[in-house]
Order: structure tokens, then sequence, then C-alpha cells
């Protein structure tokens, strides 16, 4: 065994605080193995749809949750890679074109990573700032459709990418957050971006894919096709308006609602028979109250169906409505409901299967949560960017970002300024 290096990925939701930590193990073959040592989750105050909204609840629980995760793994937690989210977070096209520097026409690094830096000059709306220049594709000389124009000839180069970015005052709130706790941000990723990377493979990049991450709150999603992120989109729905409705239709409390929808809610309500009941007293009501299941599952059914209904406008919008060869993928605690598979396949007209954090080895079963997919994301996404920073072929997105190192560690000073 060769020495050890400590990941820590920090997801920061609606209703947890979610923290992944793992260990980069390089072996004596020269390969890097991801061991996820520690997964935990405390309850979160402070933040609502992904946007701090009191900085001092939020700095208690994200304390709370990195205390926690020291005292799983027996470890230091000096630095994190931590996700953001939320309705402020947009994503647009971009473009950039340069020449090509050498004399014989040659294209370098060099000329890849002005393209990419030409492409980060968008107009930004006020008070946004850029989280993620993605590369989907190179144009050299008008040939299309290149993914690593590295060593090609040419003279003008063009890239493609898609713009990510968010506003000004909730980065700055998070990160103040983060800091206040006394740990590092290793970078900012986007949250959806870094579900992906635990939840589907290359192969399903490749041919068409889309991830639905549904939160407490808010559901994300990212479209992939050709290895490329081809649409992100965040929807103001979420687990906690089912939550909501069922409160509403059977007049009890949200704890009772909860207890509900976790214990005895379908989103299928073909599925449960006419003449079953739930008692609502099993779930925390003062009486004996009893409401016909079929009920609560008809109005879990309403509010699901509304959820993957948005997600197929968003679908519709980028051209790719029923028409991803690998479905859909859907994690996030919202994932866990019965049933909601089965109504993503009829809606959406595609494969679904429920994301669970792969790729990574663990003696922890919580690993296995949907819930964890983002933190177990943020984990691999920066082992990965750790792994490719030998600057490889532009394969793959992290070979992308391994490329725009230099482009990122702007706004890494600038979130750093921002450290007390």
């Amino acid at each position: 065994m060769k020495s050890q290096e400590i990941i820590a990925g920090l997801d920061i939701g609606s209703t947890a605080i979610r923290v992944a930590v793992g260990e980069r193990i390089g072996t004596s073959e020269g390969k890097d193995q991801l061991h996820i040592v520690g997964a935990v989750e405390v309850p979160s105050e402070g933040v609502s749809k992904g946007s701090v909204t009191s900085l001092e609840n939020t700095v208690s629980c994200l304390s709370k949750a990195i205390e926690k995760a020291e005292r799983m793994t027996g470890l230091p937690i000096g630095s994190a890679w931590v996700g953001i989210g939320g309705s402020h977070i947009i994503a647009q096209e971009s473009k950039g074109v340069v020449g090509v520097s050498r004399s014989d026409g040659e294209i370098r690094e060099e000329d890849v990573d002005r393209a990419i830096d030409a492409a980060r000059t968008v107009a930004t709306p006020a008070n946004y700032e850029i989280l993620h220049v993605i590369p989907k594709g190179f144009t050299v000389d008008g040939e299309r459709g290149i993914k690593d124009p590295v060593g090609m000839t040419g003279i003008r180069l063009e890239v493609d990418a898609v713009i990510v970015q968010g506003l000004s005052s909730q980065i700055k709130n998070l990160t103040k957050s983060v800091y206040r706790t006394g740990i590092d941000i290793d970078d900012l990723v986007f949250s959806i971006l870094a579900a992906s990377e635990a939840v589907v493979t290359e192969r399903q990049k490749e041919l068409g894919v889309c991830v639905v991450n549904i939160g407490a709150s808010l559901t994300s999603l990212a479209v992939f096709e050709e290895g490329d992120v081809l649409h992100t989109a965040v929807l103001p729905l979420g687990a906690d308006h089912i939550t909501s409705d069922i409160a509403i239709g059977l007049r009890t409390s949200l704890d009772v609602a909860e207890g509900v929808k976790l214990g005895a809610g379908t989103a299928l309500s073909e599925s449960v028979g006419r003449k079953d009941e739930v008692n609502l007293s099993l779930y925390g009501a003062p009486e004996d109250e009893r409401v016909m299941r079929r009920y609560v599952a008809e109005i879990i059914e309403a509010r699901v169906e509304e959820i993957f209904e948005k997600i197929d406008e968003e679908l519709v919008r980028c051209g790719r409505s029923g028409m991803l060869p690998s479905g859909v993928v859907i994690t996030g605690g919202g994932a866990k409901l019965n049933g909601m598979l089965d109504v993503a396949k009829k809606r959406l007209r595609l494969p679904a299967s429920l994301g669970i954090p792969m790729g990574v080895s663990t003696v922890i079963d919580r690993v296995k949560d949907p819930a964890m997919a983002t933190a177990v994301g943020l984990v691999a996404w920066g082992n990965m960017i750790a792994r490719t920073q030998g600057r490889p072929k532009l394969g793959s997105l992290f070979a992308k970002f391994a490329i725009m190192e230099d482009l990122r560690g702007g706004i890494v000073k600038w979130l750093k300024a921002l450290k007390p």
C-alpha cells in the first residue's frame, strides 16, 4: 500500500446535511481505489430550497455533521468538496472561438484552454458567478463533433460549452457557513452533476440518460448524451410537497403526514385495495382515526405525476422526451417512495431505475441509500479530479474539468478570500 488521501463530500440539504468520507488508496499496481470509510446524516436547519436562510443554524448543523463524521472515521476533515443547488442555479450555452497559435497549425492544450476561457466571457446576469464551464464538443475549421482536438491540425478552434452559474449572494452565504466550521472548501460542485457521477456509468452517459434527484423541496435533473451534459434544470417541487398535500388532505399534522407517506404511502393508487385502511394513531395522531389507504395513494400519485410532467417538459425543451436509451435514473431521498419508478415509466415513457451509489467500495450500508448519492458523488468528483491532474485526453467529463484547472483556480481564490 502507498499513502492514503482523504476526500470528503458535503451535501447541504433542506432537511438533512450529509457527509461522506473516502480514502483514495494507491495500490502497488499503481491503480487508485476509492473506499468510503464514513457516511453520516444529521437534521438540517437554516437551509430552505438549497439556500441558506439562517447562518447560525446552518453553521451549527454543519459542525455537528462534520464532528459526527470525524468520530465515525477517526480521521480529521480539513477540507471538503461542497455541493451547491437551489433554484438560483442556471445553465446556459456558450461558444468560444480562437485562432491556433502554432505556425504549423497543430492544436495544443494551451489552445484548448484559450478556447474554454473565451467561452467564459458569456454575458452573465447581474450578481451571478460562474461555477462550471463544461465543454461539450469542439469544432476545428468547421469540422464539428470533435471530442479531443489536441494534436490535430487547423487554423480555427471552437468549443461549445455549458456555463453553470449561481447567485453570488447565495454562494457567499454557503461558503461562509462552511468556513465558519473551520474546514476549507476544495471547490463548489453543482449537486446534480456530483450525484450523476455516483449513480450512472460512462456507458449510460454515452447512450443518453436523465438523472433526477428528488430532494425535500427541490427536484434537480441533468441530461447526458455522448458523454456530455446536454441540459440541466432545478424544479421547485420535492418530497415535502407530497407531505404537505397529505397533511391538507387528511387534515392532520405534517409529522403524521410524513409518517403515513413513508409507512403506508405509494404513488401507485391502482395497487391499493379499495377497502384498505390506515390508522393515523399509528403514526402519531392523538386520536384513533382511520382513512382509506387508496385516498392517501391518490393524493401522492397526483403530486408525483406533476413532478414527472415538469421533468418531461424539460426533456421536451432539450428535444429528448421519450428518446433516451438509458432511460431515467432517480435518486435522492424522495426516490425511495413506493411506486415512484412505475409513475416515472408511465409519464416519461422511458426505462426507470433507482439511483444507488456505485463504483466505490465500502462496508457501510448507508452508502447504498439513494439519499447519500450526492455526498458520495462529491467524493467521487474530488477523487477523479485528483486522478486527472496529469491532463489526459478529453475522453471524460472529469478530464475536461482537469484541463480547466487553471481557469477554475480563479473561483477557488475568490472563495478563499471570503474566509474570515
